[in-house]
């Protein structure tokens, strides 16, 4: 079990300690314990701050004056306790070398400390990163590259060409670079288009299970530094997403869409192809989105549920808004005549 003090803590991530407190861990306001550390970021939180058994806090400045117990101040809270929590639960200790299962081409460059895991396959071309991991039955396609310090849960998928950068994080199921959905209709046929294009992943990019990122179909889909996907993602062909954009589960692109800095995106959103979004953009959980967004701002179309009998009523007067038009229109015609008599 780690322990670790408060002024520790705070030395190591420049905090302000008041009091002292030996910590053992994290958890929430509801179930910490006086050995554990938890936060509070408003006077919302306050009442279950005061009835919480959290051996220390850590607080806004905001709040410093109502102290009870040993805390840590901090700018936003938050961000502080991640910090702290990944200070009690450390990444594992990379175990350098290649495992006998894995198949690495001869070509194939490999920085020094990586770990290369069980059943992975590594093509020709690639070259990768100084202490990276690479979790068992991966597959790097030809001419990947790969920056230091990353690390690629068990079963990813990247195809040939794909490059990413430097301390990104790829979770299971992902995969990265596969054909973007591009077909030309010929006699009631398709034809398929030829995806040629590459994906470029800059640096501190986290990518959640399961999702998808189409390679570009001539020129290539990039997603810019620090952009944070989670699971269940799909990023089609030349799509390009800005700096710390981070997206929730479940959010469908289409192709050729750019996506400014610092935007979010909720969860099951839909985002229509060739449209531009402008940076610090929020959309809200499962919104419609089909015209592009060039000012910053939060865009909802989501209709909050309501009883099945009260929905069917109200989907019956919706189902046909072009004859309420025209009867709207018709009682205005109606109504012009006799407010001019009565002007008169």
């Amino acid at each position: 079990m780690m322990m670790l003090t408060l002024s520790e803590i705070a030395t190591q991530l420049h905090l302000e300690a008041i009091g002292i407190a030996t910590l053992t861990g994290v958890a929430p306001l509801d179930t910490a314990t006086p050995l554990q550390l938890s936060f509070v970021t408003s006077m919302k939180h306050w009442p279950r701050a005061m009835a919480s058994h959290a051996g220390a806090l850590v607080i806004p400045p905001t709040l410093s004056i109502k102290i009870d117990r040993p805390t840590l101040i901090a700018a936003n809270p938050l961000a502080a306790f991640a910090r702290i929590t990944a200070l009690f639960h450390p990444e594992p200790a990379l175990t350098a070398g290649i495992h006998p299962s894995a198949v690495v081409h001869p070509t194939a460059q490999i920085g020094a400390g990586c770990e290369i895991g069980p059943q992975v396959v590594i093509e020709a071309g690639v070259q990768m990163g100084a202490n990276t991991r690479i979790g068992a039955g991966c597959v790097i396609g030809a001419n990947c590259e790969i920056g230091p310090d990353c690390r690629l849960f068990p079963k990813v998928i990247f195809y040939a060409d794909t490059q990413i950068g430097a301390r990104v994080r790829i979770h299971s199921g992902a995969v990265i670079g596969s054909d973007g959905f591009g077909n030309a209709l010929e006699d009631g046929h398709w034809v398929k288009i030829p995806q040629i294009g590459r994906v470029i992943i800059g640096d501190d990019c986290e990518i959640g299970a399961n999702t998808c990122i189409d390679r570009g179909a001539l020129t290539d889909t990039v997603i810019g530094n620090g952009v944070k996907l989670d699971n269940l993602i799909h990023i089609a062909h030349n799509c390009i997403i800005g700096d710390d954009t981070a997206m929730a589960a479940c959010v469908g692109i289409a192709g050729s869409t750019r996506i400014g800095q610092r935007c979010q995106i909720g969860g099951a959103a839909m985002i229509i192809g060739h449209l531009t979004i402008g940076d610090e953009v929020m959309v809200s959980a499962g919104t419609f989105i089909a015209k592009s967004l060039p000012k910053a701002g939060v865009y909802t179309s989501v209709q909050p549920q309501q009883p099945h009998a009260e929905w069917l009523k109200n989907i019956a007067h919706l189902r046909h808004p072009d004859r309420l038009v025209d009867r709207v229109r018709t009682l205005e015609k109606a109504e012009k005549p006799l407010s001019s008599k009565e002007s008169s």
